[in-house]
């Protein structure tokens, strides 16, 4: 059995769950070694052989659906699979992904708020994303697909040429709400649509709780533009604050309904106050680091690059990140090598490390 099969079976097995699938996952390193070592925890988590045969049922479902409609199927072990995710004690252990858009930029940022956006709400998230796109025109930006901020930062970043990807709270067999489906339409050709749930899951309110830890933990920064005191996008800043991600938020005039969340989050010091995309920018760094990449390259550094190095340096440079592990069995060569040659790579100042246990090339 495939590996993307059982994946979704073990994220269906009756008695165990999201979270403790993952838990399972991380632990044995596959869900085909969790499949294998079933025996062995099958007392624990209540599940019985009848249970995995169902699991495996649903999943050649999931599977023949996916096929039929250009879906990816996404695993922790995929070069794909958003990698920021990994860094969550309950990454979901499968991702149904329909789109075009790197799920591993080198630059993205959720934008999030209130469902109840105002017409100053709209200005600053319009003209937030158009100058975002001028400045950094490879970042992603990742939203809900819901009413209010989410649609509003998906629209205008279709109309200024900036990917964005919506996270689902159901199957990708429908659209929710209804009304988004043309905008959901053409991110799919400028971006992507992103779900852990499968076919036949209904929308229902705990479904966008969960929603929200994907939006918050796949990108580098949350920028809540408005928000009321309570609400789903401050669950999606704090969930961000908790695993280190950088919070930005837009302030408000004092009373206003809808700015009091974010002139909370910046009282509280969890948001740093931001008035334009040229200081959050800057603030993450991304402006110098384009300010370098359009230096000129010393291309003779590289080609004194032999063997393992040579080969990590080229998969790097074909896929933009990878974990010693993806690299290990991408070259089908020893971790213990492969450490090293990263070592005296970044010792050289060709890789770096970054969020997930990923190394990317400094210069390429």
């Amino acid at each position: 059995m495939e590996e993307k099969q059982l994946a979704i079976a073990l994220r269906c097995l009756k008695g165990v769950g999201a979270t403790g699938a993952y838990q399972l996952y991380k632990q044995l390193g596959s869900a085909q070694a969790v499949y294998e070592q079933r025996q062995s925890f099958n007392a624990f988590t209540k599940s019985t052989e009848a249970d995995w045969n169902d699991a495996l049922k649903r999943a050649d479902q999931e599977l023949t659906f996916c096929d039929k409609n250009a879906i990816r199927v996404l695993t922790p072990l995929d070069a794909d699979y958003p990698q920021l995710l990994l860094d969550a004690h309950d990454a979901p252990v499968v991702l149904f992904y329909k789109g075009t858009a790197s799920l591993n930029p080198p630059h993205s940022l959720a934008i999030v708020g209130t469902r109840h956006i105002t017409e100053y709400g709209k200005e600053v998230c319009q003209k937030f994303c158009s100058d975002l796109s001028r400045i950094v025109s490879d970042c992603l930006v990742v939203s809900g697909l819901a009413y209010g901020v989410d649609i509003q930062a998906h629209r205008a970043c279709l109309q200024n040429g900036l990917p964005t990807v919506g996270i689902l709270a159901h199957g990708l067999d429908r659209i929710y709400p209804s009304m988004h489906r043309n905008t959901a339409a053409a991110m799919v050709q400028h971006g992507g649509l992103l779900t852990e749930y499968l076919t036949g899951t209904n929308p229902d309110k705990g479904n966008f709780v969960r929603r929200n830890r994907i939006v918050a933990m796949m990108t580098a920064a949350t920028l809540v533009v408005e928000s009321a005191a309570k609400g789903g996008s401050l669950i999606t800043a704090n969930i961000a604050d908790s695993y280190g991600r950088n919070i930005y938020a837009f302030p408000g005039r004092v009373g206003d309904k809808y700015s009091e969340g974010c002139n909370q989050l910046i009282v509280q010091k969890k948001a740093t106050l931001i008035t334009c995309a040229e200081e959050m920018a800057y603030a993450q760094g991304w402006i110098d680091e384009i300010e370098k990449r359009k230096q000129p390259v010393q291309q003779e550094l590289f080609l004194e690059l032999e063997g393992t190095q040579g080969e990590i340096y080229k998969c790097l440079k074909d896929s933009g990140a990878m974990s010693m592990n993806q690299l290990s069995a991408a070259l089908q060569t020893p971790i213990q090598s492969i450490s090293a040659a990263l070592f005296d790579m970044e010792m050289n100042g060709i890789v770096k490390q970054v969020s997930g246990g990923l190394y990317k090339l400094i210069r390429q």
